[in-house]
């Protein structure tokens, strides 16, 4: 894979002028200090941010979920941007060989199921730059890839306008192929006055009756944190309540296998490290009933896992801890908040009103010929799409 990456990176010098340049590098080779460096300044001055795609997220995703060295990652330069070469656009890539039920080989930015954003990180004023590049590369080195597939990105932010300017421009077929709309929260109301306009007056008595049950049962405590103090130990008490519930006897909590409970452990200390790390936690006589987990990315910010006691569900526990979790509206570098949840989820739909839209596109690369076949997929996609009302 190294010796492949290296002859790839040689093939790319074409691509660019001299002030810009295409890296494409693996991902055994990410953990060079300039280049976390680097990674870092990015990341805060994303166009977009996108915690999953940040060196303290994808370090142990990469070495939880690509074993096998599948995945390369794309990194874009400016030569020109001061003594030394300024990285300016980021994004994991990796090979599928199937498109839902057909065998279609095709690029995909790379994402796994506790990824769940799939933006590039691309330096603000650098997202047209950074789609030629990578597209350009694409078409003359896609091999026998179909055609490349992007997951996980907002709609109509600043980083899909720009790629389908570029599209647009070069004569380049793009569709969207799947979207969905899931819960965000955003508004310039206090916690206070943006918990009664998202609450029925009804509901509102309801959960003050709850809490006051619950209290009923022993000492009642919240608690937030951003900082890494007896972080393991609440890791631990995660996982632990995490595994308790429906996902542990599915199978599917972090706890149930070594990477999902590796990735969960180093990407809560490499966010606290890179101080990205959010932690709430509602406590029943000091034991967790509801936990929530946040990434801070100024302006914007995420939630990442949360769990809640079955045992205490007539209390709606996790909704508690959801209206204590309005505070983030207080933070003055942080606008809005991603749910990262499922469109139409029963829980965090109720609590935030507004809605982010998040798409999967397809697009063409390559010759003509892989452009036909491409053409074709996209007429059975979007008949597919409109049968399902999805368009």
């Amino acid at each position: 894979m190294r010796q492949q990456v290296q002859q790839r990176q040689r093939k790319l010098a074409d691509i660019y002028p001299p002030s810009l340049a295409l890296r494409l590098m693996d991902t055994k080779d990410i953990d060079q200090a300039d280049f976390r460096s680097a990674w870092n300044v990015l990341a805060e001055n994303a166009s977009e941010p996108n915690p999953f795609c940040e060196y303290w997220f994808l370090r142990p995703a990469f070495r939880a979920f690509d074993t096998h060295d599948h995945v390369s990652l794309f990194t874009l330069w400016d030569n020109e941007s001061g003594p030394k070469p300024k990285l300016v656009g980021l994004v994991p890539i990796g090979r599928e060989v199937q498109y839902g039920r057909w065998p279609l080989p095709h690029l995909q930015n790379w994402l796994h199921p506790n990824a769940f954003l799939g933006v590039p990180l691309i330096h603000r004023a650098y997202e047209r730059l950074f789609w030629e590049g990578l597209l350009a590369h694409l078409d003359r080195h896609g091999g026998h890839n179909i055609f490349f597939h992007i997951n996980g990105v907002p709609i109509g932010g600043p980083v899909q306008s720009a790629l389908a300017d570029v599209c647009a421009a070069q004569g380049r077929k793009m569709e969207l192929v799947h979207s969905q709309e899931r819960a965000m929260l955003q508004s310039a109301l206090s916690p206070s006055q943006y918990y009664e306009a998202a609450m029925r007056s009804k509901k509102r008595k309801e959960l003050r009756r709850q809490k006051n049950r619950l209290s009923e049962h022993g000492e009642l405590t919240f608690r937030r944190s951003s900082d890494d103090v007896a972080l393991d130990q609440w890791v631990e008490e995660f996982l632990a309540l995490e595994k308790r519930g429906w996902k542990g006897e599915e199978g599917s909590a972090l706890d149930c296998a070594e990477e999902t409970r590796l990735l969960f452990q180093q990407s809560l200390a490499g966010a606290a490290a890179y101080g990205r790390l959010e932690r709430l936690d509602l406590r029943l006589n000091g034991e967790p009933i509801a936990m929530l987990v946040n990434f801070l990315c100024p302006p914007g910010s995420f939630s990442f896992k949360t769990a809640f006691d079955e045992k205490y569900a007539r209390y709606s526990p996790g909704v508690l801890l959801q209206i204590e979790n309005l505070d983030l509206l207080l933070l003055s570098d942080v606008d809005w908040c991603d749910s990262c949840a499922a469109e139409g989820h029963p829980m965090i739909d109720s609590v935030w009103t507004e809605r982010r839209a998040i798409g999967r596109y397809s697009v063409a690369i390559g010759g003509m010929a892989r452009r036909a076949i491409f053409g074709l997929l996209l007429q059975a996609e979007t008949a597919k799409m409109e049968r399902k009302g999805q368009m």
